[in-house]
C-alpha cells in the first residue's frame, strides 16, 4: 500500500544536537516501502541533518540498514534511528 506511516524518530549524539530534540512522536513517513537513502533525505531535510547527512547511520527497530539504496518496509509505530559516527559525534561544540 502506499499510504503514509507514522513512526517514531530517536536523535542521537550530534543528530539531537543539530535536531535540536531527542525523539520525534508521529513522523510522518510519505509510503509504507521507501529506500534508506530516501528516509534519511527527508529527515536530514526536515530536521537541519543535511551537513552530516553522509555520516549518518539510519536503524530501523534497532536494525542498521547497512545498504541505503535498500528498501525497507516500515509500519505505524515503527522506531528510527538517526546515528552520527560515535567519533567525533561526542565533542560538544560551543
Amino acid at each position: 500500500s502506499s499510504s503514509s506511516v507514522r513512526v517514531k524518530l530517536l536523535f542521537f549524539a550530534k543528530s539531537r544536537e543539530l535536531a535540536g530534540k531527542s525523539n520525534v512522536e508521529d513522523f510522518l513517513v510519505p509510503r509504507a516501502e521507501i529506500r534508506c537513502s530516501e528516509l534519511l533525505d527527508l529527515i536530514c531535510a526536515q530536521f537541519n541533518l543535511s551537513i552530516i547527512r553522509h555520516n549518518l547511520i539510519l536503524a530501523h527497530n534497532e536494525q542498521y540498514c547497512d545498504d541505503l539504496s535498500e528498501t525497507i518496509r516500515i509500519h505505524n509505530g515503527d522506531e528510527l534511528a538517526v546515528i552520527p559516527p560515535i567519533s567525533g559525534g561526542i565533542t560538544q561544540q560551543l
